[in-house]
């Protein structure tokens, strides 16, 4: 067998480190070899490195051991991060959209790096002091929000404001520094880094499996760490600072023995009836296992409380199930207790063994316990992604190390870049909101166009996988363009008219009025202006336009009586005329029916010999030179073209021209 083709992983755990050397056989991993090694003194605490220089020493003589097994000289090793080192955060954020748009994929997306941004920033700030820099290595969305109530999908739905609740898990990068610490001290290069409860996952837990919701508690000396699926994802993890450690000091308290004594006690619980064993006093005792177990018992209940409440805690509520792996899954009554605080069937809580591993050839009976399920996940999973434990890509040709830990997207990316999230969608231009003659109106600006993602120069999305080395640019979006409108483009068919006023031309325009002040119809309008088109339609209109008081005036609108509210249409002739100069009517009537006309501009005072005056008639009132009468060229009756058989009232306009 070439070293090459060898897959080494390691499991640094609280207690002790395994190591499993196996090899590919098409799809099926094989192992060679497995060794372990217990730390002579406590180097680690909760999983987490406390003494490089003694965690380092058990890691050479496992190396050493299999090396000589196998004669072969193992370079590179496969390691994980436990749970210890996770931090979680839950936050909120919402955000102002278009109402007209419908929310799809790319906006959802966006709406969770940002999310997950301000995550990280809020861990960050919290620990400041330590100057630590965090991995996003996985997020749950806890909720999503359509003005602001909370909604199963955002996709399709049209909305002015969306929100999303995301529970986001971060690794700091020092926990991997002291990893990479240890394993350098013996000549080993790291070759995969992945967490162990993800480890774990790879292997207890079938990607079919995932579509239901599972809790997997892998429960080790230190800490327990959680996982949880639902949809066919691993959504969440969590950890419980207590594990195995817990139960074996209340041991060692209940007995007054050694941390080491204790352990050995709790390992043989489940072995034997009878328990022999010697006390720091040296007094030596035999104890049932029973006897054992109900001293135990308040600590494995506690464990399980916290362990359950965890769970719930991420998961929301109990999940369907929950598979338990690592030694201290072992210890009695602990699936028990986990059931109950579930309140779930017992049968729904079991303890997962190497046997349920598929694909992977295990000689060795001593493997068949829950404490290798993590070891051989740490193999398959460096067998699963083949690559270093951090990707390196460039963003806009800003190089970034992205944490192996999962199947790596152009979103991760961004989210370690620090992009902001809100440049991937082009905002609307902005609105333009006013009133008109006391009506609210609101003009939308232009749609904007999305950002442009390319990786290695073929367009893509942020759900895009990325491999080590992969070149991604963004071509930020594109805002609309902001509202642009005219008082115009209001105005309509009520631009202006063009009337004869008492035989004078006049253009009549409505008064616009915007924020208190006089405005013509080019103006530009603005955000929140208050505008009034006082238009000229009828007589009381024009009066007021004119400034002539609406009593004791006689109005004719083409020779007909009008009255206030008399519509004006373009062309219209008017005679306006105080009564004191034009009597009314009934007074005409009672003067032998007089009325006062106007011919050529001079204004004539005719008797009404019968009812009804035509415009022939006014000849008989008007100076005629009939020796020099060439004829007559054009007869106008209040500006408009004349038959000699047109009726003529009173104030009506009369205009004769003769040919030259």
């Amino acid at each position: 067998m070439e070293t090459q083709n060898l897959f080494f992983s390691m499991d640094i755990g609280t207690r002790s480190v395994v190591g499993i050397v196996g090899y590919h056989d098409g799809d099926k991993f094989v192992i060679l070899a497995h060794e372990i090694e217990e730390h002579k003194e406590r180097a680690m605490y909760d999983g987490q490195v406390h003494d490089i220089e003694l965690v380092a020493m058990a890691v050479a003589k496992v190396k050493q051991r299999l090396e000589q097994k196998l004669d072969v000289k193992l370079d590179s090793v496969s390691i994980a991060a436990a749970g210890r080192s996770l931090k979680t955060h839950k936050v909120f954020i919402e955000r102002k959209t278009d109402s007209s748009v419908e929310v799809d994929n790319e906006t959802i997306s966006s709406l969770e790096i940002e999310a997950i941004q301000k995550a990280q920033m809020e861990i960050e700030e919290t620990d400041q002091e330590d100057g630590l820099q965090y991995y996003c290595v996985g997020y749950a969305v806890v909720n999503y929000f359509l003005h602001g109530n909370i909604i199963a999908n955002l996709e399709g739905h049209k909305a002015s404001s969306i929100g999303i609740e995301v529970l986001a898990t971060f690794l700091p990068k020092i926990v991997v520094d002291s990893l990479y610490s240890v394993v350098s001290r013996v000549g080993l290069e790291v070759s995969n880094l992945t967490l162990e409860p993800i480890a774990a996952l790879n292997v207890s837990i079938q990607s079919n499996l995932r579509l239901l919701n599972i809790a997997l508690v892998d429960i080790g000396a230190g800490t327990s760490d959680i996982a949880l699926t639902k949809n066919g994802t691993v959504f969440a993890f969590a950890m419980v600072p207590n594990a195995g450690d817990e139960i074996t000091e209340k041991l060692a308290e209940t007995y007054l023995l050694d941390f080491e004594a204790a352990e050995k006690i709790k390992i043989s619980l489940s072995k034997k009836s009878k328990i022999k064993f010697k006390d720091i006093m040296d007094i030596s005792h035999q104890v049932t296992s029973e006897e054992v177990l109900k001293a135990i018992y308040p600590a494995v209940q506690q464990l399980a409380k916290e362990i359950c409440a965890k769970i719930v805690e991420y998961n929301g509520k109990a999940p369907s199930a929950v598979f338990m792996v690592g030694g201290g899954s072992l210890v009695p009554g602990l699936t028990e207790c986990i059931a109950e605080n579930l309140q779930l069937p017992v049968e729904r809580v079991g303890v997962r063994k190497t046997s349920i591993i598929k694909d992977v050839s295990i000689n060795d009976k001593k493997l068949a316990g829950p404490e290798f399920i993590t070891p051989i996940g740490i193999a398959m999973t460096a067998y699963l992604n083949r690559q270093k434990d951090f990707l390196t890509v460039t963003v806009n040709d800003k190089a970034i190390k992205l944490f192996n830990s999962k199947a790596l997207t152009v979103a991760d990316a961004l989210i370690l870049v620090g992009f902001n999230p809100r440049n991937l969608i082009g905002r609307r231009g902005a609105p333009i909101s006013f009133i008109l003659d006391s009506e609210q109106i609101t003009v939308k600006g232009e749609a904007g166009e999305p950002a442009q993602i390319f990786v290695n120069g073929v367009k893509a999305s942020l759900d895009k996988v990325l491999s080590n080395g992969d070149r991604i640019i963004i071509d930020p979006a594109v805002d609309g363009r902001s509202a642009e409108i005219y008082i115009r483009d209001y105005i309509g068919s009520q631009k202006g008219k063009i009337v004869y006023v008492n035989g004078v031309e006049k253009t009549l325009v409505p008064t616009i009025i915007v924020n208190g002040q006089s405005k013509d119809i080019d103006y530009r309008i603005q955000d929140q202006d208050i505008i009034s088109i006082i238009s000229i339609n009828n007589i009381e209109d024009l009066l007021k336009k004119l400034d002539i008081s609406t009593s004791d005036i006689f109005v004719t609108i083409n020779s007909e009586d009008a009255d206030l509210y008399s519509i004006i249409h373009n062309s219209d002739y008017i005679v306006i005329e105080e009564k004191t100069i034009a009597p009314a009517r009934e007074e005409i009537a009672a003067a032998k029916e007089e009325m006062l006309v106007t011919v050529n501009g001079k204004q004539i005072r005719i008797a009404q010999s019968k009812d009804k005056m035509m415009f022939v008639d006014i000849f008989n009132y008007i100076d005629v030179d009939l020796t020099k009468v060439k004829g007559i060229y054009s007869l106008k009756l209040n500006g408009r073209d004349a038959n000699y058989t047109d009726i003529i009232r009173n104030a009506d306009n009369i205009e004769i021209e003769w040919e030259k």
